[in-house]
């Protein structure tokens, strides 16, 4: 059959039907509300909803400088996905306190407009990803929109900041020891610095470079460690992963990013030979398991859409291609660091977004 032929009629349940039908708008109302969140985000809704005092649609736009009309839609549409409760006797909407600190809490560990706003610039550039995907071509990471970069970071650095130095680091063997006394570490694919100057704050007697292929990262990554204060400790590089560098590291870290590369192996690659003898090789990866039956959830979902839009496309742009998938899970991983020379591999850590794996020569 050819892709416009019309299917054989099969026998239709008229419930199952109508249960699709609905579960489909409710798809698309959660299409709209990702938009929504950025705006709320944007505008400063939340944050002005935050104390929890109740509030009508005109005093919502006082007190953001924006349009009455535009905070009545808006207020309704985020009571009816249970983002705020609506009270119909007083007309006033309510943040409660849960979503206002996944909503407007930086330091949270649950703070998502980071996640809203990489989805709402995946979606914005996916006609470009149509056209890829009927030709084989790829989409690199330089190419997408500012929502996109900003969104990721914002994103996972609400991770580092809530496991890497307190979790992740005393997770691998000897590393902590190490990073307080003076280690060099170098941290590949970094974009905007986020995990870098992270732990360059809470190691100040180690050194740190880290590199990008992609120069509008490095140049905000140098930014940001300036103004952190450690830009005496830090370095920042527009390097691909299969040539960063510097030699004999202590510790070599890539964070969300491996699934990403056109040449996995070739960087691992790169990786051992620019390791010291007893360095060590961290990989933090999307959470995943290693059968497409293991990633049929929530999480898993979101990700093979990041993977299918975002991630496969950037892969397919480079050379060699691998497109391992953001949902690669451990045995995949595992295959790049044997196939580069690596002999132990194990899984350090995990939350409910991340796979943390240890790698050694």
């Amino acid at each position: 059959m050819t892709a416009t032929e019309i299917p054989t009629a099969r026998a239709i349940d008229p419930d199952k039907l109508m249960g699709f039908v609905f579960k489909a708008v409710g798809e698309v109302g959660a299409t709209l509300n990702t938009a929504l969140v950025v705006m709320g985000d944007q505008l400063g809704y939340y944050r002005a909803m935050a104390d929890g005092t109740p509030t009508t649609p005109a005093e919502l736009a006082e007190r953001t400088g924006t349009d009455e009309h535009y905070t009545r839609e808006w207020l309704a549409a985020q009571a009816a996905g249970e983002y705020v409760t609506y009270d119909p006797a007083t007309g006033r909407y309510t943040l409660p306190a849960e979503q206002a600190a996944a909503l407007t809490d930086p330091a949270s560990p649950a703070y998502l407009p980071g996640f809203f706003q990489i989805a709402h610039g995946t979606t914005r550039d996916a006609h470009e990803v149509l056209a890829a995907a009927r030709s084989g071509d790829g989409r690199g990471w330089h190419t997408h929109n500012a929502d996109v970069h900003d969104g990721c970071e914002r994103f996972f650095r609400t991770m580092y900041n809530a496991h890497l130095i307190g979790e992740w680091l005393p997770a691998l063997e000897g590393v902590a020891a190490k990073l307080e006394r003076g280690a060099r570490v170098a941290d590949v694919g970094c974009g905007h610095g986020a995990s870098t100057v992270l732990m360059a704050q809470a190691f100040p007697r180690s050194t740190f470079v880290g590199s990008d292929y992609h120069a509008g990262s490095i140049e905000i990554a140098r930014a940001r460690a300036a103004e952190a204060g450690v830009g005496d400790r830090v370095t920042f590089e527009v390097a691909p992963a299969t040539g960063f560098p510097g030699r004999d590291h202590d510790l070599i870290t890539m964070f969300d990013c491996l699934h990403d590369l056109g040449d996995p192996v070739g960087a691992a690659r790169q990786v051992r030979a620019a390791l010291a003898d007893d360095g060590t090789w961290l990989v933090v990866e999307p959470q995943a398991g290693d059968r497409v039956e293991d990633n049929l959830n929530p999480v898993g979902r979101a990700y093979y859409g990041f993977s299918t839009l975002l991630c496969t496309p950037a892969s397919l742009s480079q050379d060699v291609g691998l497109a391992l998938g953001t949902q690669a899970g451990p045995a995949r991983i595992r295959d790049v660091a044997t196939t580069a020379g690596f002999t132990r591999f194990r899984t350090a850590a995990q939350t409910p977004f991340n796979n943390v794996f240890e790698i050694r020569p």
